[in-house]
């Protein structure tokens, strides 16, 4: 008789993301497309590089008065990016 795996496929994805490690990658395209439908094509435009290291988010931004206007808003923007994904993962941004 044959032997029934009864698994939520939701369970088993999460499960093979963990194991493979490639869940900071998937954040990052998560970030990424965020950062493009929120954050608007004017601040997209200015966004050169996202990165997501070690629960760090580096962020370039090649205007200096957007730059500055985004500081004042890192913890916002880190609760917001958290939400996104789902879970506690950003604990800090830097902005360049």
């Amino acid at each position: 008789m044959a032997k029934h795996n009864d698994q939520i496929i939701g369970d088993v994805l999460k499960n093979m993301v963990k194991e493979m490690k490639i869940s900071p990658k998937l954040h990052e395209l998560k970030i990424k497309k965020f950062w493009k439908d929120v954050m608007g094509t004017t601040i997209n435009n200015y966004t050169k590089e996202i990165k997501l290291r070690r629960n760090k988010l580096f962020i370039t931004i090649e205007s200096a008065p957007l730059r500055q206007e985004l500081m004042y808003g890192k913890e916002k923007l880190v609760k917001v990016l958290n939400r996104e994904i789902g879970e506690e993962y950003i604990q800090d941004i830097v902005i360049r």
